[in-house]
């Protein structure tokens, strides 16, 4: 009886202190804590799994606990049962191995805060966006809208698109023969104004930085430029760069070029296209002008002369 009262205290008294953490952080939207994005459904899930956890570990100690306790009360030789006990214990964890391998993997993803909801992260045998963290599975949106359901125990590394900064990059390759100098200022021009507008100055995290020439051909030279974003906001910040950049160099005359494209050729005219193929009827000993020459009917013999 003390078992269970003292099991529903604790998990209540769990169960508190998780509704305590979610209501700390329920007026926040999102905030970049030690360069990681928290929001409130990735706190809130990870909170209830490890709430769920400890809930779990307290009532196998407390009414463990209390079993043993009242086996002894009524002095039962505990030894058979435990060592029974143990040889279950190893043949179902060796059944279940896979199980709690999830289990254990799940545990430590969670209480080291690997990934949470709305992170983008590369687990290697899926790629997405994590929209649910369970102590077993883990489930992932695809980029084409996919559901993954990847097990925890199956993760053997994860790499976090969302923690920290991203970096944004773009390459920009004009002819060989344009003013480094005017490519510059236009490219500067371009950071500044967007480092100026809505919302690109709070997902940019640093100026962007024409970082200079990275390479230089013949007929063209490419000059790149970079910046520190918001984790998985640098591919919009790519794309918004190129969009301006375009429009800039358009309007600065500076001419952008590309991959070598394919030689025009032209359709040039068979030379013995007029000429027309030999007869064969062009030669008078040919098979073709005997059978189409008309037989000559056999010559009549002469009469003969009787003899006198």
């Amino acid at each position: 009886m003390i078992a269970v009262v003292l099991r529903v205290v604790v998990q209540r008294s769990i169960t508190k202190l998780i509704d305590r953490m979610n209501r700390t952080v329920s007026s926040v939207d999102g905030t970049a804590l030690g360069g990681l994005l928290v929001n409130n459904e990735r706190r809130r899930q990870r909170s209830q799994a490890i709430g769920s956890v400890l809930r779990s570990v307290a009532s196998f100690l407390i009414l463990g606990t209390a079993a043993l306790m009242v086996l002894g009360t009524f002095e039962i030789n505990l030894a058979p049962l435990l060592a029974s006990a143990g040889v279950a214990g190893v043949a179902i964890g060796f059944g279940a191995r896979n199980l709690v391998t999830d289990f254990l993997s799940g545990v430590f993803m969670i209480l080291e805060d690997q990934y949470g909801v709305g992170d983008q992260i590369d687990a290697g045998v899926a790629t997405g966006e994590v929209i649910e963290v369970g102590l077993r599975v883990t489930k992932l949106r695809g980029a084409n809208g996919e559901i993954w359901y990847v097990r925890n125990g199956e993760v053997k590394r994860i790499g976090n698109l969302s923690q920290g900064w991203a970096t944004a990059g773009v390459d920009v390759t004009v002819k060989a023969s344009e003013d480094l100098d005017r490519v510059k200022a236009t490219l500067d021009e371009v950071a500044e104004k967007m480092s100026k507008e809505e919302p690109w100055n709070e997902l940019l995290w640093s100026p962007i930085e024409v970082l200079g020439l990275d390479s230089v051909l013949l007929d063209s030279m490419v000059v790149r430029i970079s910046a520190k974003t918001m984790p998985g906001k640098s591919l919009a910040v790519e794309r918004e760069l190129r969009w301006r950049v375009k429009r800039a160099f358009d309007a600065a005359d500076i001419r952008i070029v590309g991959g070598a494209t394919a030689p025009v050729t032209e359709d040039l005219a068979d030379p013995t296209a007029a000429v027309a193929a030999p007869s064969a009827f062009s030669n008078a000993d040919s098979p073709q002008v005997a059978a189409t020459t008309p037989i000559t009917p056999p010559r009549a013999a002469a009469p003969s002369t009787p003899a006198k």
